[in-house]
């Protein structure tokens, strides 16, 4: 413990007291400890030197309850405060004889260190017609102690209040449906009687823009021939970014067929036709309980020209993938995909791809087939189909062909 001797009011250098000096009395001074101290933390004062004719001092401290104590042979204390506020604080002992009048007065200072900065943070949630609210508090302090009020402000002034105990507060309803682009006010207000271990500024949460999801289904450019599967491809994004888990089913097909986008949006369905024409295509989306929730969102169509079965320049013949032994070898698949150049037309060159990736390609022979032996990886055989294109009569073309497991698939 430090002890410093303060001078008494009287002295010059410090305001003069109005009360005068006790005869026969010894150079006054407090001793407080510590000299510097965190706010909400306590400190003690002690006084020395009181006039002889004392027999109570009273201690004064930034405002709070005074404490009256007892001189006995010229001491008094200590006594014990809480910090408040911050900087320089004046603490003020006053002296009085038996009959209660000032005898004298003396009067020191100790440094309280700010408490920190805390931060609120608050949910606003819409369910069932109602907005509540979710806040949390955040103290580098601790939450320990940390009591009182949470005060929301509607739009139009009305207030809804949430105790905070020890730093928790629950979740309150604000007996209101809350619409975007509306704001609430939130501030703390310690209880009566306690010291705040942070400091928090108010804040004002805005109800979010719900943001809707979109699906774009991706254009199928090669003619599909009936009862051939084709794939098909949509996209679902959400404010620009992808929507993982989302259910998007395709329709315009024999039957609706529902696949789920993965990580990056993308969901892909194999679509079989049974007559020949034009055929339109829609995808609608699902995604409730995801990062954006949405429920029958229906992209705009396209369309996909579906031939006789066999008709046409090019024609992807049916493949199936098998193992590729022994191991180990750098694809762990291979599959013989064929296509078909009508008439039969040799030295047509096809290329063919696999899930998106061109995998090699082939020239046709006399019977105007074409044919590759193509090494795949576990993505590839996933996609189900693959795809020739090819120059015929200076006219591209494509063609879509089935990829399934040959029986038995080794």
């Amino acid at each position: 413990m430090r002890r410093i001797r303060v001078r008494s009011l009287v002295d010059g250098n410090l305001p003069r007291s109005p009360f005068p000096p006790s005869k026969g009395s010894t150079l006054m001074a407090l001793t407080i400890t510590p000299l510097t101290v965190s706010a909400c933390s306590s400190f003690t004062v002690s006084a020395s030197g009181a006039p002889t004719t004392a027999v109570n001092a009273t201690f004064t401290y930034d405002g709070v309850p005074p404490q009256t104590v007892a001189v006995t042979a010229g001491t008094a204390g200590p006594v014990t405060f809480t910090a408040t506020g911050s900087g320089a604080q004046l603490v003020v002992v006053v002296y009085t004889n038996a009959g209660g009048a000032v005898v004298g007065a003396d009067a020191g200072t100790v440094t309280v260190t700010a408490v920190p900065a805390g931060t609120l943070s608050t949910t606003l949630t819409t369910v069932g017609g109602i907005t509540t609210a979710a806040t949390t508090l955040t103290c580098p302090a601790g939450l320990s102690g940390l009591n009182g009020t949470i005060t929301y402000t509607l739009p139009g002034g009305a207030t809804v209040t949430a105790t905070v105990t020890n730093g928790v507060v629950a979740t309150v309803p604000l007996g209101v449906s809350l619409q975007p682009g509306q704001s609430v006010g939130v501030s703390f207000t310690p209880a009566a009687g306690t010291c705040s271990a942070c400091t928090f500024a108010p804040i004002t949460v805005t109800v979010p823009v719900q943001a809707t999801c979109s699906v774009v289904v991706l254009p199928v450019f090669a003619p599909v021939s009936v009862g051939q599967a084709v794939q098909v491809t949509a996209i679902v994004t959400c404010g620009g970014s992808p929507v993982a888990g989302a259910t998007v089913t395709f329709n315009g097909g024999t039957s609706p067929v529902p696949v789920t986008t993965n990580a990056l949006g993308i969901a892909t369905g194999l679509l079989t036709f049974g007559t020949a024409g034009t055929a339109t295509v829609t995808a609608t989306v699902t995604a409730a309980g995801t990062s954006c929730s949405c429920s029958g969102v229906v992209s705009l169509p396209i369309t996909i020209l579906v031939q006789q079965s066999g008709s046409g320049p090019l024609q992807a013949l049916p493949a199936c993938w098998r193992v590729n032994v022994p191991f180990p070898l750098p694809n762990l698949f291979t599959a013989t995909l064929s296509a078909k150049v009508t008439p039969a037309t040799a030295g047509v060159t096809v290329t063919f791809s696999v899930g998106g990736q061109v995998v090699g390609t082939a020239v046709t022979d006399a019977t105007g087939t074409a044919t590759f032996n193509a090494n795949l990886s576990l993505l590839q055989i996933l996609s189900g189909t693959y795809t020739a294109s090819a120059t015929v009569n200076g006219t591209p073309v494509q063609a879509t062909g089935t990829l399934t497991p040959c029986l038995p698939p080794v």
